[in-house]
């Protein structure tokens, strides 16, 4: 049932936007619109505010921990921030005289993003300084369990916009508590939506009659081949794999290892932190973390002695154990354990060949995550370029941590972002890291040109040659 007050708040909220971004526009330039993404970068990088901040997102979502949370929302806005430095987003940005075209860049309007609950301070700033870089306003809908932690966030990017003269509406979010009601009116109403998030909440987005940018499933999988320098390769999946309790959708989720290097790829695994489960624990943990094929939330996010505590392995694990490893051969659309798992634990296969490890991976991402990313750890650089034209993927990480290197980092070239477009294989609008020019309309100037008709001959003179027309 509808609930005309919800309709009512949104209707507002939108309307307050939309005058917001007008007068942004109108009054605006690429000068204050780099200021206003200064501000709100500085409200969350500002070190006592992100340790406050961090600590409460842990709090209330009871996903991650503390220290890895303080690093991510300043990594990831620090990188973005740099991205987007001296880079022009309004007004006249281009002339082809050749062709006879001027280009000039607009904004979108009012932004709606939904954002998770696993990255309920990252993920909002990414969206937010995107969209003022281009000169839009925005609203975001956080999760039930992010709304305190994004409202406390949104006082202090209120504070720093108005000590550069700017308006409040600018950057609001949905009136708490947050429902589906107030985020489905939200989508109607917006001029474009960015959702990241559930793959129920991106199918609501593209189904809205809005314009949407939606993400696709992580379930990373990343191959060690022959060549690797397999301690290396060990020391950053393991990092990444616990990093922030496994919150991010680019954490390895399934290790492939050729089997020449596979007992030593589990010695080294084991040397940082990786505790070997039987078929019995394995068994055990499977159906603690999934029921009826759906992901519970009992070890989602959790540290690492939860974990062991619920899935009872306090006698095996020592102080080092950081993450569980499940060797397994199980992979296909019935076998949850291959799936996307968001915890710390990770499943560990055995094959005799590269080609058979690419087909593995094929048939892991085509249950989750289809079009997100896959890892490879090797020194043959032309086994990269094979997975690029063989798997259904839109990044492929070479010798890199892969949680932190698909949304771009430092020694990358990817740029920094918390939402991976995942193209038509996983079911989205965008191949691309979502970054500041999908927060644009483009405007073209098209002035007259010499002509240029072609021959037949020039179109078609290699057909013809080739069938004997």
């Amino acid at each position: 049932m509808v609930n005309s007050a919800e309709i009512h708040e949104i209707d507002l909220l939108v309307k307050k936007a939309r005058i917001a971004q007008q007068k942004f526009e109108e009054n605006g330039s690429q000068h204050l619109f780099d200021l206003a993404c200064q501000a709100v970068g500085w409200a969350l990088m500002k070190p006592e505010q992100n340790k406050k901040l961090a600590e409460l997102a842990v709090k209330e979502t009871g996903l991650g921990n503390v220290q890895d949370k303080i690093k991510k929302n300043h990594n990831k806005t620090l990188g973005l921030l740099r991205d987007i430095k001296g880079v022009k987003s309004f007004g006249h940005i281009s002339d082809d005289k050749k062709k006879g075209l001027t280009t000039y860049l607009r904004p979108k309007g009012v932004v709606a993003a939904i954002v998770p609950s696993t990255n309920p301070l990252a993920t909002p700033v990414n969206n937010i300084i995107n969209a003022l870089k281009c000169g839009n306003s925005i609203i975001v809908a956080p999760s039930p369990k992010g709304a305190k932690p994004l409202k406390e966030l949104l006082l202090l990017i209120h504070k720093n916009l108005s000590m550069i003269g700017l308006d409040q509406d600018l950057v609001q979010m949905v009136p708490m508590p947050p429902s589906k009601g107030k985020t489905n009116r939200l989508m109607q109403l917006a001029d474009m939506l960015v959702v990241t998030g559930s793959q129920n909440n991106v199918k609501a987005g593209y189904s809205s009659g809005t314009p949407a940018l939606g993400v696709g499933q992580g379930n990373v999988v990343t191959i060690i081949d022959e060549t690797a320098d397999i301690q290396a390769a060990a020391g950053k999946i393991a990092i990444s794999k616990t990093f922030d309790n496994a919150t991010s959708c680019s954490s390895e989720n399934s290790v492939i290892a050729i089997e020449d290097v596979y007992d030593e790829t589990v010695q080294y695994l084991s040397d940082e932190g990786g505790l070997l489960l039987n078929e019995e624990e394995t068994e055990r943990l499977i159906n603690i973390h999934w029921k009826n094929s759906k992901m519970t939330t009992d070890l989602l996010a959790q540290d690492i002695d939860v974990i062991i505590e619920k899935v009872g392995l306090r006698e095996r694990a020592t102080e080092n154990t950081k993450f569980l490893i499940l060797p397994t051969n199980k992979a296909g659309p019935n076998e949850v354990v291959c799936g996307e798992k968001m915890s710390r634990f990770l499943t560990l296969y055995k094959v005799k060949s590269f080609s058979e490890a690419i087909e593995l991976a094929i048939k892991i991402q085509n249950y989750q995550g289809a079009g997100h990313s896959l890892g490879i750890h090797t020194k043959n650089e032309k086994r990269a370029h094979e997975i690029a034209m063989l798997a259904k993927t839109c990044r492929v990480i070479v010798n890199q941590a892969h949680c932190f290197a698909t949304g771009g980092f430092f020694n990358n070239g990817l740029p920094f972002s918390l939402s991976m477009g995942c193209g038509s294989w996983g079911g989205n609008s965008i191949d691309e890291n979502l970054n500041w020019k999908h927060f644009t309309n483009k405007v073209r100037v098209v002035q007259t040109i010499e002509e240029n008709k072609p021959s037949l001959e020039e179109i078609f003179g290699s057909y013809w040659g080739e069938t004997s027309q």
